[in-house]
């Protein structure tokens, strides 16, 4: 099942059959392309560094393990593929672990405690500093944003774009995996689960080695001269981000620079996702090499795995078979393998084309930006229809392009330093829909009555379903929910950063937040009866 499907349970009629076909094609082929390249670049990435590669020959070596991950894939399914994630994350995670503990221990960072003073103390602080434009260059622009990004990334963002892994309303990887489990007692405790190690514990491996990674390679801390020839690199007339590899183009153009250790600061100025894989080249024993190799492409094949399924899922269960209602299960089965292959060679011809991981999730957040208010209010008001999600997935598209050819020129770099272009799609589309949404026609009664009948909502419903939603008291505790369970997330992420960087007075202030958190959680789910309800009842 995908979350595709509760389309033409919401919305009724050709349109909703329409619309669930172009997002079973928008979202399972093409974003799904983008987001396979990405994960392509970080492992091409790991080869090139760690076995001197050439950038084709990393690119084929990767196609190479993604035909690999799309085959066990399509053999095994879902379940297959959920195993093999659990198995890959934590073999990631004992990799990604120990790489950290090796790097902050070894001689050249000699402990957290040095690391700390190596590098300034705005780097360890849990919330970036804000300023009115971009401060630094390479790697010291990541710890500041400007007031806008901010209020983008902090007030915005979380209701208004659709991103995967994180989509207003549900959606996309969470939904599948919620909708797979047996019940919905154990959809609540799995995505809880993810939650916490997917935000709280994951992170803070590549953290730490990113940090020392900055104080290791970046030449702002190891050698002030090349810093200021590729700041100067960087200010003068020549853009080197119109090159394919800047920092090749630096060194060609600066021939004096020979030693190892200057050019991967060179590399590292204008790459600083190499840090981790210089980290891994440098620190790691030739007995654990093995082991981070491994977890590596645990971590690839894993993603990749997940990536061809989910987009299979979506063009196997909402593209042809509606189209084709009446095909054997059997043939359907052969199909999804084929569409497998489909989304893997969709993703290769994508992969040539992303140079930046950043851009990545940028094009991706402004595609989407706008749409998630309407996924969300989906849920909880009945005067959404069709034609409102339909016109709040296409809207974004057009106001992208809108900003990236024309409009962001034309207002200038402080616009854009300060994400207009992402404010400016979120409004416009946001108008578009609202205007859309009145201008047409509701849902019929049948297919509203269908819908709060099988869903039982909470929200705005008409008077004639009443008798079908739930009572709008329950609101209170699932908000109650949400925002307890979103501040455990904080406070248990800034715990264990606390306690890694040895800041333990204020680890413990966090981790009583914590508790505090988690006992609330623990009662508006309680509240809410989410535990007592029989999902298939319903």
């Amino acid at each position: 099942m995908t979350e595709l499907e509760f389309i033409t349970l919401r919305y009724g009629g050709k349109p909703a059959h329409l619309l669930r076909m172009i997002k079973a094609v928008y979202l399972g082929l093409l974003i799904n392309a983008v987001i396979i390249a990405w994960v392509n670049l970080a492992m091409m990435t790991l080869l090139e560094v760690f076995f001197d590669l050439s950038h084709f020959d990393a690119m084929l070596y990767t196609f190479g393990l993604m035909v690999v991950a799309v085959i066990y894939a399509a053999l095994s399914g879902l379940k297959g593929v959920a195993i093999t994630d659990m198995v890959q994350f934590v073999i990631a995670m004992i990799g990604c672990i120990v790489l950290a503990v090796l790097v902050v221990n070894s001689d050249r960072i000699g402990g957290m405690t040095n690391l700390r003073t190596t590098l300034p103390s705005s780097t360890f602080n849990f919330l970036p500093s804000m300023q009115n434009a971009p401060t630094g260059v390479g790697v010291a622009q990541g710890f500041g944003l400007t007031i806008g990004a901010f209020l983008a990334f902090v007030a915005v963002q979380w209701w208004s774009s659709w991103y995967p892994g994180a989509e207003p309303g549900g959606g996309g990887y969470v939904a599948q995996r919620m909708m797979s489990t047996r019940s919905e007692k154990e959809s609540v405790w799995a995505t809880l689960l993810f939650q916490i190690g997917h935000y709280c514990i994951r992170p803070w491996p590549w953290i730490v080695v990113g940090l020392c990674a900055i104080a290791l390679y970046s030449p702002e801390y190891n050698n002030q001269v090349l810093n200021e020839q590729l700041i100067e690199a960087s200010s003068s007339h020549i853009n080197f981000e119109t090159f394919t590899d800047p920092a090749a183009t630096f060194l060609a153009q600066n021939s004096n620079i020979t030693l190892p250790q200057e050019i991967d600061q060179v590399q590292y100025f204008y790459s600083p996702r190499l840090g981790f894989v210089f980290a891994m080249r440098d620190f790691l024993p030739i007995g654990l090499v093995g082991l981070l190799l491994t977890a590596f492409m645990a971590a690839y094949l894993s993603t990749i795995s997940t990536q061809v399924n989910w987009g299979a899922s979506y063009l196997i269960n909402d593209l042809l078979i509606p189209a084709f209602p009446n095909s054997d299960p059997s043939q359907l089965v052969d199909k999804s393998r084929y569409v497998s292959i489909l989304v893997m060679i969709a993703g290769a011809i994508v992969t040539p084309f992303v140079t930046s991981i950043a851009g990545v999730w940028e094009f991706i957040m402004q595609c989407g930006a706008g749409l998630g208010l309407v996924l969300i209010l989906r849920w909880y008001w009945w005067r959404i229809n069709v034609w409102s999600e339909i016109s709040a997935t296409i809207t974004p598209l057009v106001a992208y392009a809108f900003c990236q050819f024309y409009f962001n020129e034309k207002i200038g770099e402080t616009f854009t330093n300060n994400y207009g272009p992402f404010y400016f799609t979120v409004a416009t589309t946001t108008i578009v829909w609202l205007v859309i949404t009145f201008v047409t026609k509701p849902e019929t009664n049948e297919t509203i009555n269908n819908f709060c009948r099988q869903v039982r909502p909470m929200g705005s419903w008409p008077l004639y379903a009443k008798n079908l939603t739930t009572c709008n008291s329950g609101l209170k505790w699932m908000f109650g929910g949400w925002i307890s369970m979103s501040l455990t997330i904080v406070f248990l992420l800034f715990t264990i950063g606390s306690f890694v960087i040895l800041d333990i007075q204020l680890g413990l202030v966090y981790a009583v937040l914590s508790i505090l958190t988690i006992l609330a959680l623990k009662l508006f789910l309680k509240k809410t009866n989410i535990f007592d309800r029989n999902s298939e009842s319903t």
